[in-house]
């Protein structure tokens, strides 16, 4: 299996070479990237993650996939739309964040589709799907802290994802699973399978500080932790 923390730790510099002439991550605290951007060149982010950007970029909100998905972009915590960036010549510059302390990784989607959790999606630049996928099962969505509706990105492109704090990352072979607390989940690979399973006694639901549930996730595929915890936003539905 590739080493997803190696892939994920890199800034992706030949695949980017196709979509931007230049990028850069920056910051200790709260991480931002700097995007230097071809002519024509179309990027998506997440709303209200723009920083800066100069006179050369245009940008509008839109909503991927039109107005059929516009209700479980809603449901995915991610609100209805998102920012569509492009550059009217060469030369135009922008700088991202997710306005929270953590760090940014970047993903090269021809490794494999993402899953990303509310808050963890950052920007996407290439020929990338955004989409919404639904929890697999009941449980793991009204109790698993991820929530029904997660953002799906498959295709050709790299993503930019948001760890709150630090990030831990692990990887899974077929059938194995790891138990993760409520928020810490950050983005996983489209072939995890995800759950919940109950923290088991009165003493640890009540008195644990880790609720009754956590995100049971199993393999083959990697799974992305922040060391912060990222509860839902609900700004970002509005």
């Amino acid at each position: 299996m590739t080493d997803a923390l190696t892939a994920l730790k890199q800034l992706e510099t030949e695949e980017l070479k196709d979509y931007v002439d230049g990028i850069s991550v920056d910051g200790t605290i709260a991480q931002f990237v700097t995007l230097q951007l071809k002519r024509d060149q179309v990027i998506w982010a997440s709303r209200g993650s723009l920083m800066s950007y100069n006179d050369k970029v245009d940008w509008q909100l839109k909503v991927p996939g039109g107005v059929g998905k516009a209700v479980s972009r809603m449901m995915s915590g991610e609100g209805i739309a998102l920012t569509w960036i492009k550059a009217r010549g060469p030369g135009g510059e922008v700088v991202l964040t997710n306005n929270a302390p953590g760090r940014l990784l970047t993903w090269d989607l021809d490794r494999g589709g993402i899953v990303c959790t509310p808050g963890a999606f950052v920007a996407a630049l290439g020929d990338v799907n955004i989409d919404v996928t639904m929890a697999r099962k009941a449980g793991a969505a009204f109790f698993g802290g991820a929530g029904l509706f997660l953002q799906k990105l498959s295709g050709t492109g790299i993503a930019i994802v948001h760890g709150a704090g630090d990030f831990h990352i692990r990887e899974l072979e077929p059938e194995e699973t790891i138990l993760v607390s409520t928020g810490n989940l950050a983005a996983f690979s489209e072939g995890i399978d995800y759950d919940i399973r109950g923290v088991g006694g009165c003493r640890k639901m009540f008195f644990g500080g880790e609720g009754m549930f956590m995100t049971a996730l199993t393999g083959p595929g990697w799974v992305m932790m922040q060391s912060l915890k990222k509860m839902p936003i609900q700004a970002r539905t509005q």
